[in-house]
């Protein structure tokens, strides 16, 4: 007996210490991130790219509880001497949703309209990403080696550091949508348990079970409405892993012994995932706009008022007019949000003129055009420039190419285990590059910018991280051909790092002769 006491404590302080490591690598490559991220932040003192509208966006609704007007000097204003900046009380038409520019207004609320106000929370949900990547490469491939494999990607990868390191709502966004797929994972993973449990019981456990309250999946809904209430591209999101956790449902039901995993599914999951998500994002998507109801002031606050329809000429969804119906049973505020609505749809899918640095969807996946968000030109002998030639400063918004061009043949890799061997690793990968990228190929008339893939980036690092591993090969495997797989995965990776090092004065506006950015364009179209 007191053997047996024994053994089960070592078994249990094995556990215990698995668990520790579970946690401290993801741990301490989230910390490597956050430093990387966190260092010499509110550098440059401007304002990058379209960081000219969010963070003061942000100062508007922590201020007023709506978007307002600036005056047109506002920028020298908030870059100079630092002053009370008179807002004024007339609302703004903006084209994106609130909620990402009230957590930048987070960051503003302690450290004010600067630079580090209004890039601080982002830096940390950027850090924050690389924790939960780490957490579900290791739940989606059963290796906490991997996860912090597929974590050390995101964080040296140079399109996600700097929307980490920038005022914008890409990388907010990104945030909630990674968090919503780990959310998933974690619904997947419990509900087979429930399920094998049931079928270990008897009965017809794949066609009768009630899965009951799924909190997981809840809470990927309302990361998934956050998403949405950020940017609306979090919409096509939130329609493709609706649809994935569905097929998820109706695969585990066929392991439980179902006979009809398609109906069983659908009569006892369609509703219940239909409600968890879309209907909890559309309460998050609503409360998001909490600032602008509460406001008198906000644009189009009032638009509804003395009026029964929605809409003078048209619906946000088709490109007729049609005819009035009245909707007087309506709230005024919702009529009112809803023409809101019609407008911002018009311009998000009719923004049209021409921009130096827009891309086609086809070149994102090799980088083919990176945006350049910052740019200074340093004569010699200021800000320690020391060539003839002058210095340059740029922030350019470029992957790090090793990692996308490896990703696209992992892409491939991935594909074919899907398609091939129906592994659902590879399946979710892709649903996730279904969600994020296929959709901007419809908009081929549209200004689109490269930058916009910081959401794919986790999933092309977890599609790495699975050829990774299949290099590796699996445990079993004889040690000869282990220790060659892994130099090849781990040249691949150092490959990587070395890649990001090099780029790193591109991504952080470091001062560098003219001769080193020269040498750093590799092609003409990252001009």
């Amino acid at each position: 007996m007191a053997l047996a006491v024994e053994e089960r404590r070592e078994t249990v302080a094995a556990g215990a210490a698995r668990d520790r490591f579970r946690w401290w690598g993801p741990v301490g490559v989230a910390v490597f991130a956050g430093v990387l991220r966190l260092w010499d932040l509110p550098y440059p003192n401007a304002f990058v790219f379209d960081e000219t509208y969010y963070p003061k966006d942000a100062w508007s609704l922590l201020q007023q509880g709506y978007e307002a007007v600036w005056p047109d000097n506002a920028n020298e204003l908030i870059l100079g001497v630092p002053q009370v900046i008179p807002l004024s009380q007339e609302g703004a038409f903006v084209a994106h949703p609130p909620l990402g520019k009230w957590a930048i207004a987070v960051g503003e609320r302690f450290w004010g309209l600067h630079p580090f106000g209004w890039r601080i929370v982002v830096a940390v949900l950027g850090a924050l990403s690389v924790l939960i990547l780490a957490r579900i490469g290791r739940r989606l491939f059963r290796s906490t080696l991997l996860g912090c494999v597929a974590a050390l990607l995101l964080s040296v990868d140079g399109l996600q550091f700097v929307m980490s390191r920038v005022g914008l709502l890409d990388g907010v966004s990104a945030f909630f949508v990674l968090a919503a797929f780990g959310c998933l994972l974690v619904d997947r993973d419990r509900t087979r348990e429930l399920l094998r449990a049931a079928r270990a019981e008897g009965g017809r456990a794949g066609d009768e079970l009630r899965l009951g309250g799924r909190p997981w999946r809840v809470a990927a809904g309302v990361l998934l409405g956050a998403a949405c209430a950020v940017k609306w591209n979090g919409l096509q999101v939130l329609a493709v892993f609706t649809v994935l956790t569905l097929l998820w449902d109706r695969a585990g039901r066929r392991a439980a012994g179902a006979w009809r995993p398609w109906r069983s599914m659908l009569r006892r999951d369609l509703w219940p995932a239909a409600l968890s998500m879309v209907g909890s994002a559309l309460v998050v998507y609503v409360l998001s706009w909490s600032g602008w109801f509460a406001s008198d002031g906000g644009y189009g606050r009032h638009w509804a008022d003395g009026r029964a329809g929605l809409s003078p000429e048209r619906t946000p969804l088709v490109d007729v007019p049609l005819p009035q119906v009245s909707m007087s049973w309506v709230p005024a505020p919702l009529r009112s949000l809803w023409h809101y609505h019609a407008q911002m749809y018009d311009f998000n899918t009719g923004l049209s003129s021409p921009h130096t640095y827009q891309s086609n969807p086809w070149s994102w996946l090799v980088q083919g055009r990176p945006v350049s968000m910052y740019w200074e030109q340093v004569p010699d002998g200021q800000r320690g420039c020391a060539s003839a030639d002058g210095c340059a400063s740029q922030i350019l918004a470029l992957g790090t190419p090793f990692l996308w061009w490896t990703a696209c043949f992992a892409l491939a890799y991935v594909l074919y285990r899907w398609f091939f061997r129906r592994d659902w690793r590879s399946g979710a990968i892709l649903a996730g590059v279904a969600g994020i990228y296929l959709p901007w190929f419809q908009y081929q008339h549209r200004t689109t910018f490269s930058f916009y893939m910081v959401l794919l980036v986790p999933f092309l690092c977890l599609a790495v991280t699975q050829m990774l591993g299949a290099m590796l090969g699996p445990a079993g495997c004889p040690p000869r051909r282990r220790r060659w797989g892994a130099a090849g995965a781990g040249l691949i990776v150092l490959a990587i790092v070395g890649c990001f090092a090099y780029f790193h004065p591109l991504y952080t506006a470091e001062v560098i002769p003219m001769s080193e950015w020269r040498d750093r364009m590799w092609f003409t179209s990252w001009i």
